[in-house]
C-alpha cells in the first residue's frame, strides 16, 4: 500500500494568502483548492482550510486561530546548488515581515521557520577531513544567510 504523508499547517486566519505566497515562491507549486465554512455558521464563506503543493509536496493549510502558533521546533530545509538560488529562497521568504536567524535559518512572516541550506555545507561538514569540516562549521555558526563562497574559503583553510 502507498502511502503519503501530508503536513498540516496550523494559521491565524492567513491560510490562503500563506499558500499563495509559497506557491509564488516555489517552483512546481500551485494552490488546488479551498474550503470555506458552511451558511449558518458564525465564520461563513471565510477560508477553514487551503491545500496546496510547493515543489510537488503536498499541504494543507488549516485556519484555526491563534492558540497554536509555529515554533522553531519545526522547519522546512530547502537544499539548493548555487548561491543565487540561497539569494533567491532567503530574499522571498524574509519579504514582507521575515525575520533572520542565524546558521541559514529564518522565519516568513506567518512565522513558520525555514532553512536555506547550500548542498557544499553537508558536503564539507561530512567530510573526512575533520579539520576542514570543523573551520566550515566554525563559519557557519557566525553567518544568518549561508554564502558558498565563505565555506569554501573555510574548508580551503583561507
Amino acid at each position: 500500500m502507498d502511502i503519503t504523508i501530508i503536513p498540516s499547517l496550523w494559521f491565524d486566519g492567513d491560510a490562503a494568502t500563506a499558500a499563495e505566497f509559497y506557491a509564488s515562491v516555489f517552483p512546481d507549486s500551485r494552490v488546488i483548492d479551498r474550503a470555506t465554512y458552511p451558511e449558518g455558521t458564525p465564520l461563513a464563506g471565510q477560508v477553514v482550510s487551503v491545500t496546496f503543493e510547493l515543489a510537488g509536496q503536498r499541504f494543507v493549510g488549516i485556519n484555526g486561530g491563534p492558540q497554536f502558533p509555529f515554533t522553531e521546533a519545526v522547519s522546512f530545509m530547502v537544499p539548493v546548488e548555487t548561491q543565487d538560488e540561497v539569494d533567491h529562497y532567503w530574499n522571498a521568504l524574509l519579504a514582507d515581515g521575515g525575520e533572520e536567524s542565524q546558521c541559514g535559518w529564518l522565519k516568513d512572516r506567518f512565522g513558520l521557520s525555514w532553512q536555506i541550506v547550500p548542498e557544499a555545507l553537508d558536503r564539507y561538514l561530512a567530510d573526512p577531513d575533520r579539520a576542514a569540516a570543523g573551520r566550515v562549521m566554525q563559519a557557519m555558526l557566525g553567518m544568518r544567510r549561508i554564502v558558498i563562497a565563505d565555506l569554501d574559503a573555510a574548508y580551503a583553510g583561507e
